[in-house]
């Protein structure tokens, strides 16, 4: 591999975009979204990005790495006449979504269009847009392995591949997917790896999946941000909830998102808050997709200011103006924690990241400190004292609410010579003493009002563009000299392998990375879709005489349990109990028996759904085909 490259450090002067020569129709969209400089990573990507070189970059969450990849795509990678030419790949919907949304600005001027396909969201819709002509498909591993399964995208045409947030992708599970998709796609390609760390799993992907790609090191040095200052508190394991809300109480954060290990804790957690005065919800894997999009929603438009949510649930949140990201539980792994803290501080913004850490997790935070350099300065939990001056505060608000006019020339007369009379204080506690009233009742009231306030509303996401015939692109002027690009060595062609048709197996995937090699074997056979109607370990559901069984990818590793199944199907198919048949729970796979009449309806409705932390693979056992 080539040798590892850095961000300029230390300049005088930020080079603008005037010095990567974009074309006129692409400075023209950077202006209208006015952006002035571009950040290090797009800085350092876009000269090797542009010249089709292979890049593994390192940049932590929040320095514009869609603009980093999006810029070279736009600005001649991609060409406007063709169709699909570059799939971006993605660990969540919002994420891939976010991508589409923010290429599709940069290349409005230029007659290219993007795509978004995920789960959970219409395939045919998803259709007509890539056959409408979109030349860039962002979209999450499973759906966008449907498309090319299907032949609705085009593996063959596709000449750039990007992963984006590649060590979420592998930590959620994503691997056997991911090559699969490889598998698909043309050997002559040009591959970008951005990822906020390169751990031993995406290595091992790197050299499986590139040739010769130059690395573009800016946080592994640095990955905490300047812009994040980092504290911890040490805490114990009961009452670590009443512990939080008086450091909420001293903080004031004006929005956080509180991370929980898992999804009854951030339940617990936001209801503890609700019930103490707190503007919070929670977000998990558990939730509804459209009460998902609701919490979403509410805290893109201020209605929300504390959102309490798994790793999984918040990974690809574009949530950027967060002032606080808050551990409620330290993370298992100290990966996590540089995922979850780049969720404030982003784009320049300064932020604070707070741990609340218990004698179990002192280990971790060593490691942290050994393997980021990242120091968190200790702090004690609020005292008496500090908790006092916040009640003081919370009375001068309350006064500067009650007189926002400015006092006529006569009472400030009189209010300088108060300040200044022996008595002053008595004087002045009197006034406020009529004024305030009962004790109790007004420290009650600031409080609450403090706790219930909502943050100030995000700007609205850009709305995802309807499939619709490519607009001719601008007559342009000449653009700058760009680098030529570099001969590639001549090489045997690989064969190309034959479609995995059994590769969303999510079941088989391993969270500890021992999958993430990508050796044949570890393909899930066919044999793993198979109905086994001799064994019989689930559930008192009856078996109707019309029931087919569908293939889940739920089993006993995810903790499934017969009656979650049922409630999946009655929340997201709206199918009543009784209409459910035998539940056949395995290891890493369940077998659910519904109407025969219901299937298709049931396969389409939890294509995409999320449960248990992964995504849902849902499909008709392969002995009833």
């Amino acid at each position: 591999m080539n040798d590892t490259t850095t961000s300029p450090a230390g300049d005088l002067e930020t080079p603008g975009f005037d010095s990567l020569g974009l074309s006129q129709p692409v400075q023209r969209a950077i202006d209208e979204m006015g952006f002035v400089d571009p950040t290090p990573v797009q800085l350092a990507a876009f000269a090797p990005a542009r010249a089709g070189e292979d890049l593994i970059v390192q940049a932590r969450t929040g320095t514009g790495k869609t603009a980093a990849f999006g810029l070279p795509l736009v600005d001649g990678l991609i060409d406007p006449k063709g169709g699909p030419q570059a799939l971006i790949l993605a660990p969540t919907r919002e994420l891939a979504l976010q991508s589409s949304r923010e290429i599709g600005r940069l290349g409005i001027h230029t007659g290219i269009r993007t795509a978004a396909v995920y789960g959970g969201a219409p395939m045919d819709r998803q259709v007509r847009e890539l056959e409408a002509g979109a030349q860039i498909v962002s979209g999450t591993p499973g759906r966008v392995l449907d498309h090319l399964k299907r032949g609705t995208l085009d593996g063959d045409k596709l000449k750039v591949l990007v992963l984006d947030e590649a060590d979420e992708m592998l930590s959620m599970g994503f691997a056997k997917e991911l090559h699969a998709i490889v598998a698909l796609l043309p050997a002559k390609r040009q591959t970008m790896l951005f990822s906020a760390t390169i751990d031993d799993a995406v290595e091992r992907m790197s050299k499986r999946m590139m040739r010769e790609p130059q690395r573009i090191s800016l946080s592994s040095d640095a990955v905490g941000a300047k812009t994040v200052t980092h504290q911890y508190y040490l805490v114990t394991g009961a009452g670590r909830g009443r512990q939080l809300i008086r450091i909420l109480e001293n903080e004031d954060p004006e929005s956080a998102i509180i991370f929980c290990n898992t999804r009854a804790a951030t339940q617990q957690l936001a209801s503890e808050l609700k019930a103490a005065g707190f503007n919070a919800e929670w977000l998990n894997g558990d939730l509804p997709q459209s009460e998902r999009e609701r919490v979403l929603a509410m805290t893109r438009k201020g209605e929300l200011r504390y959102l309490v949510a798994t790793d999984v649930a918040a990974r690809g949140i574009d949530i950027s103006h967060v002032t606080h990201v808050i551990n409620f539980e330290f993370p298992d792994n100290i990966e996590s924690y540089i995922h979850r803290t780049g969720r404030t501080g982003r784009a320049g913004r300064t932020g604070t990241a707070i741990s609340l850490v218990s004698a179990q997790a002192l280990g971790s935070l060593y490691y942290l400190r050994l393997t980021y350099k990242i120091f968190p300065i200790e702090r004690t939990l609020p005292t008496e004292g500090e908790l006092q001056t916040r009640l003081e505060t919370d009375r001068i608000e309350l006064l500067s609410e009650a007189f926002p006019t400015e006092p006529n020339v006569l009472d400030r007369a009189v209010a300088r010579r108060l300040l200044t009379h022996p008595e002053a204080e008595r004087l002045l506690g009197g006034l406020l003493a009529s004024f305030f009233g009962t004790q109790t009742e007004v420290d009650e009231g600031a409080a609450a009002a403090r706790r219930e306030r909502r943050p100030e509303p995000l700007p609205d996401p850009e709305p995802e563009p309807e499939a619709k015939p490519a607009p001719k692109p601008l007559a342009e002027a000449k653009p700058a000299p760009r680098p030529e690009p570099k001969p590639e060595p001549k090489r045997e062609p690989e064969p190309k392998p034959a479609p995995v048709i059994a590769a969303r197996d999510d079941d088989e995937y391993d969270d500890e990375g021992e999958d993430d090699d990508f050796e044949d074997d570890d393909l899930p056979s066919e044999d793993d879709r198979e109905l086994d109607l001799d064994l019989d370990d689930g559930g008192d559901e009856h078996e109707g005489d019309d029931d087919v069984y569908l293939y889940v990818n739920l089993g006993r590793r995810d903790g499934v349990r017969p009656g979650q199944i049922i409630r999946l199907l009655a929340t997201e198919c709206d199918i009543d109990k009784g209409d459910v048949g035998r539940i056949r729970i395995r290891d890493r796979h369940s077998f659910v028996g519904v109407p025969r009449e219901r299937v298709a309806e049931i396969v389409e409705q939890l294509a995409g759904k999320e449960s248990h932390d992964k995504e849902l693979v849902v499909e008709l056992a392969r002995a009833q085909r």
